[in-house]
C-alpha cells in the first residue's frame, strides 16, 4: 500500500496514466480500453502484466485519498468517464458496499463464494454488504507490528530477537519499561505519542458504534489517554509528529529533538535515536525502506500488547460497466490467480490475503531488509486476529475526533475529564442518531 505516499507526494487533483501504446502497431486500430481507478499508485506493474496478457490499454487516474470519494461519487452517478474497475480504502469500506456502485460478486457469473475459505476471514467479509453481498474483494492484509532497530534493542534491552522483544511488548508496561531503559541509554522509544493509538483497544476490542447505534467507550480507549500522557510526561519520545520531516528522517539517523513539524536541523546538537514505529505490512515496503540506507537491515518486526491494523485496498467492478468480463478478469488476477499473486508476493513482499498462495511461500520467506526475518509469517498469524466486526463507516471520523482530543489532554488544554465530555459533544454533532455514554 502506498496511500500515505499519495498523500504527500501528489499535489494535483488527480493523474491519468495511459499504461503503455495507445494503438495496436500492426494497424488494427486502438486497443480495447479498460478505465481503472484508484487513490494509490500499486496497481501500475499489475496492470502491465494485464495488458500484455491481453493485448488491451489500461488507462488508470490516481486520485489523492484525500479528495477520492468526492471525485469519484459524482462520475460514478453520472456515468460519464466512469472507471470500470475501481478501489476503496478501508476507512470508506463500509460505506462503498452499501451503495450501489460496485458490481455483485456473490452472483454469476463471479461465484466468489466458492472461494471464501482461500482468504484470510476479515479480508473477504469486509467486502461484504449488510445484505449478505459481496461487492470488493482485495489482495492483501494488512495487520500492523512494531518495527524496531536491532542493534538499539542489542545494546539496551539485551537482545534482537524479535519472539524476545514480543514479550516484553506483549503488554503496555512493558513497554514503557523498555521506554524507560531507553531514554536512560540516550534512545527514545518512538517518535511521538501516537504510535499508541494502536494499542488504545486493549485485550477486549469493540467497535466504535454498536448495533444500536450506541458509542462504545471501552477502558482500553480510556486508558488510552492516560498512556499518551505518561509518554510525554515521561519523554519517552522525540517528539517527532508522525508523517513530518523528523518522523522520516528519524528511520535512518538521529534527529534533532523535539522537531516538531519543522525541517530536519542537519546542524543541531540535541539530538536522539528512535527505537521504533508501530506501522503495517505496507509500511516497510512504502514507508520505511524509502526513508533509509545507513539503517537497512538493522531492523525486525515484533508484535504489541494487541493486534491492530491499519488500511488495506479493495476493488470492483462498476456496476453499470459495458466491460464486465474484461474488468472481471482484472480483478481475479488481482485478487486470487494464484501464478500471479505467487510472483507478486515475492517481488514486492505485499502480505497477501489469497491462501493458496500464502501457504505455499510463508515458510521460505525472507526480508533482508529485516536481517533474514520471515514478517511473512508473523503478519499473518497476527492477522487470524482481526475481527472484520471492529470496522464501522464512523471510523474516520470518530478516530480523528478521539485523536484530537487525546492531545489536547496532553498538551494540558482540557482535564481527562473534559477531553472525554469534549469527545462525546463532537460525535453527537456529527451523528445525532448515535447515543454517547453519558446519554445512555
Amino acid at each position: 500500500m502506498k496511500k500515505i505516499l499519495m498523500l504527500l507526494l501528489i499535489s494535483v487533483l488527480g493523474i491519468s496514466l495511459a499504461a503503455c501504446g495507445v494503438a495496436d502497431e500492426a494497424g488494427e486500430g486502438k486497443k480495447e480500453t479498460l478505465r481503472i481507478w484508484s487513490f494509490t499508485d500499486e496497481l501500475q506493474d499489475a496492470i502491465e502484466v494485464f495488458e500484455e496478457r491481453h493485448d488491451v490499454q489500461v488507462e488508470l487516474t490516481i486520485v489523492p485519498i484525500e479528495d477520492y470519494p468526492t471525485r469519484l461519487r459524482p462520475v460514478l452517478e453520472s456515468g460519464q468517464g466512469a472507471p470500470d474497475v475501481f478501489t476503496g480504502e478501508l476507512v470508506f469500506i463500509k460505506d462503498w458496499i452499501e451503495q450501489g456502485y460496485w458490481e455483485t460478486l456473490s452472483q454469476e457469473p463471479y461465484n466468489v463464494e466458492d472461494i471464501k475459505d482461500d482468504f484470510i476471514d476479515y479480508v473477504f467479509e469486509l467486502g461484504r454488504n449488510t445484505e449478505g453481498e459481496v461487492k470488493a474483494l482485495s489482495w492483501q492484509t494488512t495487520p500492523g507490528g512494531i518495527f524496531y532497530r536491532r542493534s538499539i534493542a542489542e545494546e539496551v534491552l539485551g537482545t534482537d530477537d524479535p519472539e524476545v522483544i514480543g514479550e516484553m511488548f506483549s503488554s503496555m508496561e512493558g513497554l514503557f519499561e523498555a521506554g524507560e531503559k531507553l531514554k536512560a541509554a540516550g534512545y527514545r522509544l518512538f517518535p511521538d505519542e501516537g504510535a499508541v493509538r494502536w494499542f488504545a483497544q486493549g485485550q477486549d476490542p469493540q467497535p466504535w458504534v454498536n448495533e444500536n447505534d450506541e458509542l462504545i467507550m471501552t477502558e482500553g480507549r480510556i486508558n488510552h489517554f492516560d498512556y499518551a500522557k505518561e509518554l510525554r510526561q515521561k519523554d519517552l519520545t522525540a517528539f517527532a509528529p508522525e508523517w513530518s520531516p523528523a518522523w522520516f528522517a528519524a528511520m535512518d539517523a538521529p534527529i534533532n529533538y523535539n522537531a516538531g513539524w519543522d525541517a530536519v536541523d542537519e546542524n543541531a546538537t540535541n539530538e536522539v535515536e528512535v527505537f521504533a514505529y508501530a506501522l503495517p505490512t505496507w509500511g516497510l515496503h512504502s514507508v520505511l525502506k524509502l526513508n533509509t540506507e545507513e539503517t537497512v537491515g538493522d531492523w525486525a518486526v515484533t508484535n504489541g500488547p494487541n493486534p491492530y491494523f491499519w488500511g488495506g485496498t479493495w476493488l470492483g467492478i462498476y456496476s453499470v460497466s459495458n466491460k464486465k468480463d474484461l474488468a472481471w478478469e482484472f480483478v481475479k488476477m488481482m485478487t486470487h490467480e494464484e501464478e500471479f499473486l505467487t510472483d507478486w508476493a515475492l517481488e514486492t513482499g505485499d502480505v497477501l490475503s489469497y491462501l493458496p498462495v500464502t501457504d505455499k511461500i510463508k515458510d521460505e520467506f525472507t526480508e533482508p531488509f529485516l536481517n533474514g526475518q520471515n514478517n511473512y509469517t508473523f503478519f499473518l498469524d497476527e492477522a487470524q486476529s482481526i475481527n472484520p466486526g471492529l470496522v464501522t463507516r464512523y471510523d474516520q471520523q470518530i478516530d480523528q475526533m478521539f485523536g484530537n482530543m487525546v492531545v489536547e489532554y496532553i498538551e494540558g488544554a482540557r482535564t481527562k475529564e473534559q477531553a472525554i465530555q469534549e469527545f462525546y459533544n463532537l460525535v453527537r454533532n456529527a451523528y445525532p442518531h448515535i447515543k454517547t455514554p453519558d446519554q445512555q
